[in-house]
């Protein structure tokens, strides 16, 4: 009896996953994270600037620094925060390569993007304030040549909104447009309410081990604080 053919099951295209700064401080980063830590689908995390990107501009404006110094120093700040997803959910690790995402990959892991090694020798994004993490997820996505990409926000978003429409609104900065536009990037904003969209879209599955809400010292839960929805 001949062997019957083993078929190879097909995954689904990876996804980049942009985590906005904002969500530290709203009380739904542990809620967020628990989602991510559940993917089935290979997923790259992006984190953003949040508070610490907030500490540069502060700076930039009380010491005069280019705009260039500030861009690396909010690429450092993504970095930041990075250690912080890392810290609350171990299924985490850090990557500063599309190499180093592919292993982890293959670790069983899901890698958070540490972006300033790419960033540094990328001519195709700007040394300024004009980019942020959403404007650097859509970048990696097209380095990536990944089809999906999700910004995970403090804010909804009406359905339809182009990306030019957003930019002008401020949701998401002036250089997104024309990277998800040049790349063919399919995206959308998820806000607070569609976290089962995400869930979704990562083919979340219940995990051991999985913690759903953030660590804070003393073992209580951090009091939420209002911060502006981007």
């Amino acid at each position: 009896m001949a062997k019957a053919a083993v078929q190879k099951v097909r995954q689904p295209p990876p996804i980049v996953i942009k985590l906005g700064g904002s969500l530290s401080e709203n009380d739904r980063i542990g809620g967020m994270l628990d989602i991510v830590a559940r993917a089935s689908r290979r997923a790259v995390v992006v984190p953003g600037g949040g508070i610490f990107a907030d500490t540069v501009r502060q700076s930039q404006d009380d010491l005069n620094f280019s705009d260039e110094a500030a861009h690396r120093m909010a690429i450092l700040a993504m970095h930041q925060y990075a250690e912080v997803l890392m810290d609350l959910q171990p299924r985490l690790t850090g990557a500063d390569s599309i190499a180093a995402i592919r292993a982890v990959w293959r670790s069983g892991r899901l890698p958070v993007w540490l972006p300033l090694k790419m960033c540094a020798s990328d001519d195709k994004i700007p040394a300024d304030w004009s980019i942020t993490s959403d404007g650097l997820a859509a970048r990696l996505a097209e380095r990536m040549r990944c089809s999906t990409l999700v910004l995970v926000k403090s804010r909804r978003v009406e359905s339809g909104q182009t990306a030019a429409q957003l930019a002008r609104q401020g949701i998401v900065d002036p250089v997104f447009p024309r990277i998800a536009k040049r790349a063919g990037l399919s995206w959308q904003v998820i806000g607070p309410g569609e976290e089962i969209v995400l869930a979704d879209l990562l083919g979340s599955v219940r995990l051991k081990n999985a913690r759903s809400t953030p660590r804070a010292r003393g073992g209580q839960r951090r009091k939420a604080r209002v911060r502006p929805a981007v």
